[in-house]
């Protein structure tokens, strides 16, 4: 089993958190999550904050502007990007600071190449994912932006190892001929599943440190995620139905970020306690019937999906409960 880039008993967050205060979200997250701590993401703050802005801000040479509310390739850089820049240095600012002195491992997310290509509108009209071309050059200017944005984490925290989210949300959609065009009319090429783990191996080869690589969509196409030789997958436990991918997964050494806590509140009341969340990541691996002395090291708990949504109540008890979860998945 190799060497995992996290601690025994970790747990995290996906990412986007409620709210608008940078300071007092990073400080939530490492004092809730001290294990593995990530950089907030507050899409609340609006323009520039949302996944495919800020996830655009990382494009090299590939400006991109506000359009009739739509993120669309740009001729130069203007104020669309500045903003963006400007939401990210205060977020790293607060990371620096919160995360001084800090020797374990940190997380940082951003939107992968497919969600990217699926969102962003080409200067004449349609998404990117329409030009194969055009997805090959976002693919590298994401890569090496991605590169750049993990070299100047690991220069601000230099004793903390970094890890890095690929947010694919719509990957699903694409391998399946399902992101419509503008129309509504009809729906974009299919791309197939060697073409979509390419790219995404492109920006794990690139970036030089370990990559999770995030879904919470159904049917999730986990072979594209293991040919991407990501390090570990982070799925929402809730929407699994076949689980001999995952087992397979497993096997092969890939760590399971495992969503196991719901973005809202069920309708019964509040969070689970911690002992639900570890009773429902137990039994998942004992279904998967894999040893329980695994568990603890290739497994990191955490939430279904990202918390914007949520109360800061219920985010607060979230953490916990993911936290408290993984210590005793730890102990036991």
């Amino acid at each position: 089993m190799p060497d995992f880039p996290w601690a025994r008993g970790s747990a995290t967050a996906i990412g986007s958190l409620p709210g608008t205060d940078i300071a007092e979200a990073q400080r939530l997250v490492v004092g809730e999550l001290p294990e593995l701590p990530h950089l907030a993401e507050l899409p609340a703050r609006g323009p520039g904050a949302d996944l495919i802005g800020r996830g655009a801000g990382f494009l090299v040479e590939l400006p991109v502007q506000l359009y009739a509310g739509r993120w669309q390739v740009a001729p130069r850089p203007g104020r669309d990007m500045r903003r963006t820049a400007d939401l990210l240095e205060r977020d790293l600012d607060q990371f620096t600071e919160q995360g001084d002195g800090y020797t374990g491992t940190v997380k940082v997310q951003a939107a992968g190449p497919w969600t990217l290509a699926a969102s962003l509108e080409l200067p004449i009209g349609g998404r990117m994912l329409r030009d194969p071309g055009a997805v090959r050059d976002l693919t590298h200017s994401l890569a090496e932006g991605l590169r750049r944005h993990v070299a100047d984490v690991s220069r601000r925290l230099p004793g903390a190892t970094v890890l890095l989210q690929l947010d694919e949300p719509s990957l699903s959609a694409v391998l399946a001929g399902q992101v419509p065009t503008e129309s509504g009319l009809g729906a974009y090429r299919v791309v197939d599943g060697p073409d979509a783990a390419t790219a995404l191996r492109t920006v794990v080869e690139t970036v030089g440190v370990p990559v999770v690589v995030h879904s919470c969509a159904s049917d999730v196409p986990l072979q594209v995620l293991r040919d991407s030789q990501a390090a570990a997958l982070a799925l929402d436990l809730a929407l699994l139905k076949d689980l001999d991918p995952l087992g397979e997964a497993i096997e092969a050494g890939v760590g399971l970020f495992a969503g196991a806590v719901p973005t809202r509140p069920p309708s019964a009341g509040g969070a689970p306690t911690s002992a639900q969340v570890a009773e429902r990541v137990r039994g998942l691996w004992s279904k998967l019937g894999f040893p329980a002395a695994r568990l603890p090291e290739q497994v990191v708990v955490t939430p279904a999906c990202g918390l914007a949504g949520a109360t800061p109540e219920y985010v607060r008890a979230v953490l916990t409960a993911c936290r408290e979860a993984g210590r005793r998945l730890a102990e036991a």
